[in-house]
């Protein structure tokens, strides 16, 4: 069977639809209805403000948020140790992982079709009326915009050799415009990672929630596959895209009135102590 791009996105958008909770929320009152101009402006400054609010948190910080950075540094060192035996291992694989699969992991992550999800989603929210459907929009769109921006300064900022091209793990050609100088970090895995993230919060049940973080995770294994990135790009794009969503799902929640949210994500915590540096999930 033969995966197309548009069939792709297509059977990702009906099992989405399928999965959320479609039951359209419409006020009491139907004199203070907000028209749909009204609701598409207030989204708009809403993901705005997403952004801003993430950008400017790190003005912010507390002991803990600190902590949190510096675990994120120091795990994405752990995992630089292991960069050639990593990109050894998963090029080794690629002959064997189906073509659908590889197709998937490439469309998937690829920007204009991460972005057609995010849309598709936030149209469906805006247009039935559906008040949960259309924050989870905002904020698969927010959160891709804000750690997308991020991805592509850094990638031009660093200048990581790809692994592909027979180069070292630590060559390096900063603000290079050369494409096998763009590794660190993976743009497929933010945003791919970051859709999912941010759609598996929407989600009570825990096999769901894994089932949507496993789909995430295909695109940044199939770039591990193709030797196009290293192992410490996807660990550090996939810790940004934690980061940068819990920013603003908070923002969305405690700043922007999209009604009571319920405690249906999963929580993830960096843990730093003496000879310990670990992350933990919450169901």
């Amino acid at each position: 069977m033969v995966f197309t791009e548009n069939k792709i996105i297509s059977l990702f958008l009906i099992l989405l639809f399928l999965g959320l909770d479609l039951k359209a929320q419409t006020p009491k009152n139907n004199d203070s209805v907000p028209s749909t101009w009204e609701l598409l402006k207030y989204d708009g400054v809403s993901a705005f403000g997403g952004l801003k609010k993430t950008y400017s948190q790190p003005l912010k910080w507390q002991k803990d948020d600190f902590l949190t950075a510096g675990a994120v540094v120091a795990g994405t060192a752990v995992l630089y140790i292991f960069d050639d035996e990593a990109n050894e291992w998963f090029r080794n694989q690629e002959d064997d992982i189906p073509m659908f699969i590889q197709d998937f992991g490439w469309y998937y992550g690829s920007p204009q079709n991460n972005y057609a999800v995010n849309g598709a989603v936030y149209l469906y929210g805006l247009f039935t009326r559906n008040e949960k459907v259309r924050r989870t929009g905002v904020l698969m769109i927010s959160a891709a915009t804000t750690a997308g921006i991020i991805q592509s300064i850094l990638k031009t900022a660093v200048g990581r050799a790809r692994p592909k091209e027979g180069l070292g793990k630590g060559d390096f050609k900063p603000f290079s415009n050369e494409p096998n100088y763009h590794s660190f970090p993976s743009g497929h895995t933010i945003l791919s990672f970051t859709t999912a993230y941010a759609l598996s919060k929407q989600f009570k049940n825990p096999f769901v929630k894994a089932g949507i973080i496993g789909i995430g995770l295909i695109p940044p294994a199939s770039r591990l596959w193709e030797g196009a990135h290293w192992l410490t790009d996807v660990g550090l794009s996939m810790a940004l895209s934690i980061l940068v969503v819990d920013s603003i799902d908070n923002y969305l929640t405690k700043e922007r009135d999209y009604g009571q949210k319920e405690d249906s994500g999963i929580s993830w915590k960096f843990n730093v102590g003496l000879g310990r540096i670990g992350v933990t999930g919450t169901f």
